[in-house]
């Protein structure tokens, strides 16, 4: 478990490596739009992409029924999505991780609906009996948001879920200055990277 997670963290280092240095060669023209989709919602949603995996990500609308339209099939794993507007999220939010995530995506938003205390109980109870579904494990969650879309900043976490200081090596808390598990123990459990 440790290997994978060191594994992560370099996936994730190498991401923003090849982002800052934008890649080489001449990437594939981006996929074609799905009939009716706005190049501006994809736009958008492609803000907390990683510029080197957003040209080909899925762009996806969600519904208030919590499922999805998609704008854009990509090649890549990568699925990007605008949570502006929605429950328990900044004014502005726009958000990117593996296309495996969607089903643990719509999950967070049938309890965000409910308000913030019952979501949280109803995390909780999912968490206990079972339900709550998991993330795939060394997936990244790229989040872009803020009071503004001017004013939004990036943040990316990794998933772990069930690992602990134990399976990792890494510490439950911030204290040491370095990437730590939040949640550990738990289907929330993820890698905390600082500056990002």
């Amino acid at each position: 478990m440790k290997r994978t997670v060191v594994t992560a963290l370099g996936m994730l280092a190498l991401a923003t490596s090849l982002a800052a240095q934008g890649g080489r060669g001449t990437p594939p023209p981006p996929p074609p739009l799905e009939p009716g989709a706005s190049q501006a919602d994809v736009d958008t949603a492609l803000l907390a992409a990683p510029a080197n995996l957003a040209g080909q990500a899925t762009v996806i609308k969600w519904k208030p029924d919590f499922t999805y339209t998609t704008l854009r099939k990509g090649t890549n794993r990568l699925v990007c999505y605008d949570r502006t507007g929605q429950p328990m999220q900044p004014p502005f939010s726009v958000e990117c991780s593996s296309l495996g995530n969607l089903e643990r995506v719509a999950q967070n938003m049938r309890f965000e609906a409910m308000g913030k205390e019952k979501a949280q109980a109803a995390l909780d109870a999912a968490e206990k009996d079972g339900t709550r579904v998991k993330p795939e494990y060394g997936s990244i969650f790229y989040n872009f948001g803020g009071p503004s879309r001017e004013q939004a900043r990036a943040h990316a976490t990794v998933a772990v879920p069930g690992a602990t200081t134990q399976s990792t090596g890494l510490p439950d808390n911030n204290k040491m200055g370095g990437a730590w598990i939040m949640n550990a123990g738990t289907s929330t459990a993820h890698i905390m990277i600082p500056g990002h």
